[in-house]
């Protein structure tokens, strides 16, 4: 088989297609194009030391013999972490197929009502169980969204106390021990001190903003909190709540006894556990804090003509505008994993849900019962799922038996057992279970076998659930798998995807993923590990795990890597602890400026304000470089206190800066550390890389770069690599073995959303070290192609010394304004021709930026500047007066078929005009389900959970 049989599937351009392109950008050669791209003096002068690549036949064989090493033992450890069932109808028709995976973000609302939708069914699910009025559309994990509670509280505090002295947080002790950890860790740069004790024992005082509590704890003991609650609350002390969203469908929601923000993870609706992800955590909250709420709140607008349509709200809050001001860095959710979660509450509804919670509970009160009868302890006076043995002496020999019957149980402090049942444990699991400790005690297992005709389904205890839930008709109409088949698709039909045409995102870079890369996560051995196995029976995982920090260590040129960080912002601010720890080490705490250019990601900023740091901004020159004498003069003037830099390579402008090498050079001259954002690593591998420009600590985008799919909006994965002196550094974890950094953990898993490191790893192996760096050199050519068909119709705003752009180029648009004509415009009406657009007005406003990447063909290339060019005629006839200046195509779009298809027509343009703009636009027309969505007015009225049509037919009446 050859290697470059995948090479072959993943680069879209054709041997026989080269020649005409590169005369179209006037060189003679690929080599010549890069020789001119990219400045020499970073050029890498050795090919990658990564195996040759495989053929997708030969890979997933290899990775089936790897996925054999993974123990597939029953897991009742529980901690936030249980298996579950996916729905095959869910399984087969959102997780594997790409028409939901492949999506962008939402920001291009008109073409994204599908997964709008299915994001509002999921906060309406978490509304409906938290007893709390608004949520987000998800959060990273359950740790992380703990931490962003924190800082919700910390914000609130602060903005309505002048004094703002109180900086401690309260934890208790038997909140799960990833979440202590990540808290740990995002406390400490912020001057906030987490108080960990005793809930029972905690007295509150001012010198508190908030607290945070399990239900049910850590131990899965159940609690009355109300009363405690209130006492906290009287004085000035807010209360989060970390909850299991199953056990919602029977205990009292924490929103009806007093939480201010509840969190959590919805993994165990209907997501693989995956050795630790990716899953979709949960925040609710009061409707004080909704503009502190972190990531995405999806919200319910009218369109141009009135219609109901769905959109982002609340933007404004975001870290891409607020920046330093932003209270989170996040800016991206876990889309696709809240979508199945969502989805699974739909198929089950409220009966189908408490049938599955009841039935859990019933069997753990069964086998509490059983082991009871055989003399051991149980600790919990009132649980859900989880047990808490005392098993004393005996835990050694109950451990050596469940090894031998592959049963994980979680042990503490060697001596208590805590048995956490969930939707796969059926009667002869319980079986099972107590034939290991009847075994233990020497007793015949027969004698206490589960008595599997009565097994009770009530709740034992009396926090019991008073109110309903999941009353939506959404909840309530899809419960057979043809109805529920129906509503997915109907859905996705309303999304465009990359199965449609290319989406040319610069930034984000929107290239293949391929099926082969995705087909193992469906795998047994790699979705149904749970993330706290003892690492014998996880070989699999752990072989792919070290490989892939191999190949990435060997891309980025740096001598150690963690695959922790769970998204781009988290690799950005562990990379920021890193440096810190760094400082600290050497006494030089003083040292907290960080330099960023003006054209920085806004997560940037954000980033380096919560890793406790002060940002100060460096110009950027008329070319779009950063201006080296005002970044001299910056560092030099703090170069006492100085920090770091943080920089993207190639620049968000789309440019290898040939400065870059004196750049760093100065930040090192003056004490500070380089940090480099990967989100442009596709024009690097293999040709470059940030040890080679100087950078000290990178994070990879490998959602971007290495296939990770969007999935409309996450997941996402964020790793760091770091030079030889920043290794001792990186993010440690309390579930691995205890190692010397001082950078505790980033993310609640050990490897974070682990299951889709082997997508990334599958590209890496298939590609192989020749696939990844040509990949790399034909996303230059595309993008380079482009700005030759392009640039005399609209202007390229930024390009290198020699004329060239790097893998994105941005059209500037800012000329049409004078006509009527915003760049919002051109955006929308691409929508019209099929394409998504390209990002618009970032990281310059009335800029598109576009970037093509390796996996389109030349006919979706040619087909893109078709599209564009006949936009640009568009424009030219409102410039001229030929169209109208109010009522033109632009102006009107994206046209939806009702408008179309109605019997009035009042526009100046005709039908055809509208919606078949090109002859090729009638072989797959997309049709945009609504039309232009009202912003504005969906932040006026917030509405973030699904309205029934009789409230909101009376919303639109008002307006």
């Amino acid at each position: 088989m050859n290697s470059k049989d995948f090479e072959n599937r993943h680069i879209g351009i054709a041997e026989k297609d080269l020649h005409a392109m590169l005369e179209k950008i006037g060189v003679s050669s690929l080599d010549e194009l890069i020789s001119q791209t990219i400045p020499s003096s970073i050029r890498l002068k050795n090919e990658l030391n990564i195996p040759d690549g495989l053929s997708e036949f030969q890979y997933l064989k290899a990775l089936r013999e790897i996925a054999d090493k993974n123990k597939t033992f029953k897991s009742y450890i529980g901690q936030g972490y249980y298996n579950c069932i996916v729905p095959g109808v869910i399984q087969r028709n959102i997780f594997e197929n790409p028409g939901w995976y492949t999506a962008y973000t939402p920001y291009q609302a008109e073409i994204a009502q599908g997964r709008l939708e299915a994001l509002l069914n999921f906060q309406t699910m978490i509304v409906s169980l938290t007893g709390l009025p608004i949520a987000n559309a998800s959060l990273l994990d359950e740790a992380t969204a703990a931490a962003e509670a924190m800082h919700m509280f910390h914000a609130n505090h602060s903005r309505e106390n002048d004094s703002a002295s109180a900086n401690k947080f309260f934890v208790d002790k038997n909140c799960f021990a990833q979440t202590i950890e990540v808290l740990q860790t995002r406390s400490a740069p912020l001057g906030i001190e987490l108080v960990i004790g005793d809930w029972k024992t905690f007295t509150p005082d001012q010198t508190f903003f908030g607290a945070l509590i399990q239900y049910p704890d850590g131990n899965g003991e159940v609690h009355d909190y109300s009363s405690w609650v209130s006492a906290v609350h009287n004085n000035n002390v807010q209360v989060a709540v970390a909850a299991d969203l199953l056990s919602l469908v029977l205990m009292s929601p924490p929103g009806e006894w007093g939480a201010d923000i509840t969190i959590g993870t919805a993994q165990r609706f209907g997501v693989p556990l995956g050795y630790g992800g990716p899953h979709a955590a949960f925040i609710s909250a009061r409707e004080e804090y909704k503009r502190l709420m972190p990531g995405r709140i999806i919200g319910v607008s009218v369109d141009a003509k009135g219609h109901r349509a769905m959109r982002m709200s609340l933007q404004t809050r975001e870290q891409h505008i607020r920046r330093d001001k932003a209270t989170s860095n996040i800016c991206t959710a876990q889309v696709l994993l809240a979508v199945m979660s969502g989805m699974y509450a739909v198929y089950h509804g409220a009966d189908g849900l408490k049938k599955i919670a009841g039935r859990i509970h019933g069997l753990a009160v069964q086998l509490n019962s059983a082991l009871s009868k055989s003399g051991f302890h149980q600790l919990n006076k009132n649980y859900f799922d989880t047990l808490f043995i005392d098993a004393g002496e005996l835990i050694d020999k109950i451990r050596t038996i469940a090894l031998k019957e592959e049963i994980n149980f979680r042990f503490v402090d060697n001596r208590f057992i805590g048995i956490s049942l969930d939707e796969t444990t059926d009667e002869q699991d319980l079986e099972k279970i107590i034939s290991v400790f009847a075994s233990a005690i020497n007793q015949d297992a027969k004698n206490v076998s589960v008595n599997t005709n009565s097994i009770p389904a009530a709740f034992s205890f009396p926090l019991q659930r008073a109110s309903s839930i999941l009353t939506h008709s959404v909840f309530n109409s899809f419960h057979t798998e043809t109805e529920m088949l129906r509503y997915i698709s109907r859905l996705e039909k309303k999304d465009l995807s990359l199965n449609h045409s290319m989406i040319p995102l610069g930034s984000c870079t929107m290239k293949l993923n391929a099926t082969s890369e995705l087909v193992p996560l469906s795998w047994r051995h790699f979705s149904s590990l749970h993330p706290f196995v003892p690492l014998d029976q996880a070989e699999g995982y752990q072989q792919i795990i070290s490989e892939l920090e191999k190949y990435l260590g060997e891309i980025t040129g740096f001598a150690g890597v963690s695959l922790q960080p769970n998204s781009g912002a988290q690799g950005e601010y562990a990379g920021l602890m890193i440096i810190r720890a760094y400082h600290l080490s050497r006494n030089e705490s003083h040292r907290n400026v960080v330099l960023i250019p003006q054209s920085a990601h806004g997560t940037n900023p954000a980033s380096a304000v919560m890793a406790g740091m002060k940002v100060v901004v460096v110009r950027c020159d008329e070319n779009g470089n950063i201006d080296v004498p005002d970044l001299s003069e910056k560092a030099k003037h703090h170069k006492n206190d100085l920090s770091a830099l943080m920089v993207t390579y190639p620049s968000t402008h789309g440019v290898f800066e040939e400065s870059i090498r004196e750049v760093t050079a100065i930040i090192h001259q003056y004490g500070g550390q380089v940090y480099m954002d990967g989100a442009n690593m596709n024009a690097q591998v293999g040709l470059t890389n940030p040890a080679m420009i100087g950078a000290d600590v990178c994070h990879l985008n490998l959602h971007k770069t290495f296939a990770i799919p969007h999935g409309g909006g996450g997941p996402g994965m964020g790793p760091v690599g770091v030079a030889s002196h920043l290794v001792p550094f990186l993010p440690s974890h309390s579930f691995l073995p205890k190692k010397s950094s001082s950078t505790t953990a980033v993310s609640a898993a050990p490897w974070s959303s682990a299951s889709i490191l082997l997508i990334s790893y599958g590209y890496i192996r298939m590609l192989g070290k020749n696939g990844l760096k040509q990949s790399t050199i034909i996303s230059i050519l595309n993008a380079n192609y482009l700005k030759a068909k392009l640039e005399k119709h609209f202007p390229v705003l930024y390009k290198g010394k020699n004329g060239r752009v790097a893998h994105e180029l941005l059209l500037d648009c800012r000329a049409f304004k004078k006509s009527g004509i915003e760049v919002e415009d051109i955006a929308k009406r691409l929508m019209d021709y099929g394409f998504h657009a390209p990002t618009v007005s970032f990281p310059v406003a009335g800029t598109l930026m576009i970037e093509p990447t390796e996996s389109e063909s030349v006919r979706e290339l040619d087909r893109f500047c078709d599209a564009m060019l006949s936009i640009r005629q568009e424009i030219d006839e409102v410039e001229k007066g030929i169209a109208d200046k109010a009522d033109n195509v632009l102006k009107n779009s994206p046209h939806t078929v009702y408008e179309v298809s109605s019997d009035e027509w009042n526009h100046s343009y005709s039908r055809q005009k509208a919606c078949f703009p090109l002859p090729w636009v009638k072989e797959n027309k997309f049709w945009s389900p609504v039309s232009r969505v009202d912003n504005a007015y969906g932040d006026r009225n917030l509405i973030c959970t699904c309205p029934e049509i009789a409230s909101y037919e009376d919303l639109l009446a008002a307006k």
